[in-house]
């Protein structure tokens, strides 16, 4: 991530060291900033139900603009060692941007799946920058198989990149639900006369399992739901192929 990232870039604020964030910052906004994590790991605690540094949590764009909004909230939660329960309390009362920032900070502080009602919330949004950041990390360790193929739909009815979904090829490998809910999605968009999103093919090659040393035959019991689609059988994927425009999968 560069020292200067714009607001839609800024979905991955906790790769940003703090040396860096602080180089972007104007002086103002960086004796505030120290100010608030000084807050923020001082007055906090259990028997706080509203801690000072929710205050600065809010005030973090307008203090520190825009574009390094995100990365100063990641912050001050992480100085704050915010629980489930102050999170969830964060999220359901912040704005959009507000609610952006808790689900980037979810790999930092919870430990388990306590914060997953926060993920599928923000799965339940047609709201691109919080769908992008609710397939990060988080999800991606605790979100359920059926939560997870749903949401790697939901990226590709919104038109969010893939590559925002963490541990896409992990997770995807094999998965052929996953590839037969793709197929059904391509078939109807097809059927629609619509264009299917570049990234269901790659999703889909994803799918692939891992080669065996010695495949075996399919068997004729095998039902169909488990059999995997290859990507070139897909609705529409002939005239793509066909296309003089070469097409990267």
């Amino acid at each position: 991530m560069t020292s200067s990232p714009t607001p839609e870039d800024g979905t991955r604020p906790d790769h940003t060291p703090l040396d860096e964030l602080h180089a972007s910052l104007d002086p103002a906004a960086r004796t505030w900033l120290a100010g608030a994590l000084d807050t923020a790991a001082t007055c906090s605690g259990p028997h706080e139900p509203h801690p000072a540094w929710e205050l600065r949590f809010a005030e973090a764009g307008r203090r520190c603009g825009p574009a390094h909004a995100d990365a100063v909230r990641v912050l001050i939660l992480r100085a704050a060692r915010a629980d489930t329960a102050a999170l969830t309390r964060a999220y359901h009362h912040g704005t959009a941007d507000e609610r952006r920032a808790v689900l980037q900070a979810l790999p930092h502080l919870v430990p388990g799946p306590d914060a997953v009602p926060l993920v599928e919330d923000a799965l339940r949004t047609n709201d691109t920058r919080l769908l992008t950041a609710a397939v990060g990390r988080y999800a991606a360790r605790y979100l359920s198989a059926h939560a997870w193929r749903h949401a790697v739909l939901k990226c590709l009815f919104t038109a969010v990149p893939v590559d925002s979904v963490a541990d896409l090829a992990r997770r995807a490998r094999g998965d052929t639900e996953l590839a037969r809910m793709l197929g059904d999605y391509a078939t109807e968009r097809t059927a629609a006369d619509r264009p299917v999103p570049e990234d269901l093919y790659r999703v889909l090659a994803l799918t692939e399992p891992e080669p065996a040393s010695e495949p075996e035959p399919a068997s004729e019991s095998e039902p169909a739901s488990a059999r995997h689609t290859p990507v070139a059988d897909l609705p529409g994927k002939e005239s793509r192929c066909a296309s003089s425009t070469p097409t990267s999968i």
